[in-house]
């Protein structure tokens, strides 16, 4: 069981949902911002954010929060937050790609104990029945035995300066009790 002393935080996918998350844990928590952009890297690394999400003062108020885009520096935590995208096609339905590459590093990088959360738009299930069976393929290990897995549905509207992540109520469920 991770104790808060004990917690160092990845966040994955830096958009208009991870930024803020990582954010607020990097002001707590050793917390690894990762993206596979590595322009996005460069400019968060800067304290500017195109999304305009964030403040180069509030990215600088995240003092424990560092930024990579390279997946083996996934290894040094043990909660996950994944925040990708879930896009459409061209008939409306999700397309899992962005998850399951997303489930693929983490999944490297799962140790016995850790917790995986998925922060995305999708339909209910869609966390057991295709991220799970990835996190357990890559890692070798077993979902509610050696690793637990949490579910968080995306809260955040892109722009709205007023509905923040830290003034809106947040919904989230796991694996086990």
């Amino acid at each position: 069981m991770l104790r808060n002393a004990d917690l160092r935080v990845a966040v994955i996918g830096l958009g208009y949902v991870g930024l803020p998350l990582a954010l607020a844990f990097g002001r707590h928590y050793p917390t690894l911002g990762f993206d596979i952009s590595g322009p996005r890297i460069g400019e968060l690394r800067e304290g500017r954010d195109s999304t305009r999400e964030a403040t180069a003062a509030e990215i600088a108020e995240a003092v424990h929060l560092r930024f990579s885009d390279e997946a083996a520096t996934l290894r040094d935590c043990n909660f996950f937050v994944v925040t990708v995208p879930t896009p459409i096609d061209e008939h409306k339905r999700p397309v899992f790609r962005p998850l399951e590459a997303a489930s693929e590093s983490v999944g490297r990088a799962l140790e016995a104990g850790d917790v995986v959360v998925y922060e995305s738009t999708v339909y209910p299930g869609a966390t057991e029945e295709i991220c799970v069976p990835i996190l357990e393929r890559v890692s070798g290990l077993q979902f509610n035995r050696d690793f637990f897995v949490g579910y968080s549905p995306e809260r955040i509207n892109p722009g709205d300066r007023q509905h923040r992540l830290e003034t809106i109520v947040k919904v989230t469920s796991g694996s086990t009790p």
